[in-house]
């Protein structure tokens, strides 16, 4: 089969390539951080961004709508005053969850080691960057 011929056929479901895309979510530091504080219920946009420490605004807009693209979550319209909107974990959300927790606590456990192996090899003299020639 020549690459047009593949390039012009439809990917199909079972295609072990688009796996890619769902480890794009898994591999976003956005959407791990949104799932795992959405395990403890649901939360209102506001509470996602306090908790999550580092996210703008507008990133964490764009994660919550990838991720209710992506059946991740679901984003509910509360009609009280004033109007709020919530989000939560979807039932595939919550596999997502319990599939990333242990990488989850991994970081949280070995941050420590990780931060000093980074300096150490940051302090060695083979790997500090070139000085700029004069």
């Amino acid at each position: 089969m020549s690459t047009a011929d593949s390039e012009s056929r439809p990917a199909r479901q079972e295609d072990p390539c688009r796996t890619r895309e769902v480890l794009d979510i898994v591999g976003d530091k956005w959407s791990l951080l949104v799932v795992r504080n959405l395990s403890q219920g649901p939360r209102r946009f506001t509470e996602l961004k306090r908790a999550i420490d580092g996210i703008s605004q507008r990133m964490l807009t764009v994660t919550l709508r990838s991720l209710e693209r992506d059946g991740i979550l679901t984003r509910t319209v509360h009609n009280v005053m004033p109007p709020h909107v919530s989000y939560e974990l979807t039932p595939m959300g919550k596999t997502l969850r319990q599939a990333t927790a242990p990488l989850l606590e991994w970081s949280t456990t070995h941050l420590a080691h990780i931060d000093a192996a980074r300096a150490t090899y940051d302090a060695r003299p083979d790997t500090r960057p070139a000085q700029p020639r004069p």
